[in-house]
């Protein structure tokens, strides 16, 4: 495994073929990567996350109107430095597949993988740090989400003491910011599903490490969450905008705008 290879060398792709069924109030027209947060694509978050940690060498892999964010990434003016490759990996190509069709892009060393609709403040240096300290073949950072619903504390007598808003999940979840070795590609074919047989037959082995992120994480699975995400931007408080510059300087949507 390598040692020294700097983040600005290592590539970092990002999943961005899917067609996004349960946001379909916006993704009927455009791809998932492209709903706005804080009036720029939620993919443009995900690079600038990477960006600001100083990785540089991004690869886009594309499938649902995959031609849609080829055409965002050529016009984005993106951070100096940054260089965005789009690859166009099948329109209905599951996640595992689209990883291996790019397979001999990513086999000379160890690379970054994530989901083009998930932002989080994580530490991309003490991750990839990690994953090396580890030794596995694949790191995957796991996260402890919020319910998504309040719950009752009921007592041994069956009686309801009281409410919990919301409560952070005991269990740890899949939060995407992958690290992997070459060797995991070998556990990707065409009809992969990332999430399952490869992830699982890595962790079997004792292949998979879980780096674990204790501060902001979301994912936009549902037009409700595409709404937090662009109210937490508009008010200022965007966990996740780790990157420098002047947050003015950067397009917001006009208040009562959603997303």
């Amino acid at each position: 495994m390598e040692a020294e290879r700097p983040a600005a060398e290592i590539p970092v792709a990002i999943l961005c073929g899917g067609r996004g069924t349960r946001l379909q109030e916006r993704t009927h027209a455009i791809p998932k990567g492209l709903v706005e947060i804080g009036g720029k694509p939620i993919l443009w978050h995900v690079v600038r996350i990477y960006a600001s940690h100083g990785f540089r060498r991004f690869l886009l892999l594309t499938g649902y109107l995959g031609e849609m964010i080829a055409d965002f990434a050529a016009a984005e003016a993106w951070p100096e430095a940054v260089e965005i490759e789009c690859l166009d990996t099948g329109r209905d190509t599951p996640t595992g597949g689209r990883v291996a069709r790019v397979a001999e892009r990513l086999a000379s060393g160890t690379f970054c993988l994530t989901y083009a609709d998930g932002v989080a403040d994580v530490d991309l240096e003490a991750l990839l740090a990690f994953h090396r300290r580890q030794g596995r073949l694949g790191t995957m950072t796991v996260v402890r989400p919020h319910s998504q619903w309040g719950v009752a504390v009921i007592d041994d007598d069956d009686r309801v003491t009281g409410f919990r808003e919301k409560p952070r999940l005991e269990q740890w979840v899949n939060g995407g910011f992958f690290c992997f070795e070459p060797g995991f590609l070998d556990y990707v074919a065409e009809n992969s599903v990332l999430e399952r047989d490869p992830l699982e037959r890595l962790a079997a082995e004792g292949q998979l490490a879980g780096f674990r992120h204790h501060g902001f994480w979301d994912c936009m699975d549902t037009y409700k969450d595409a709404i937090v995400l662009n109210d937490l931007w508009t008010a200022g408080d965007a966990p996740w905008r780790v990157w420098a510059g002047d947050p003015r300087s950067e397009p917001s949507p006009a208040v009562g705008q959603r997303p």
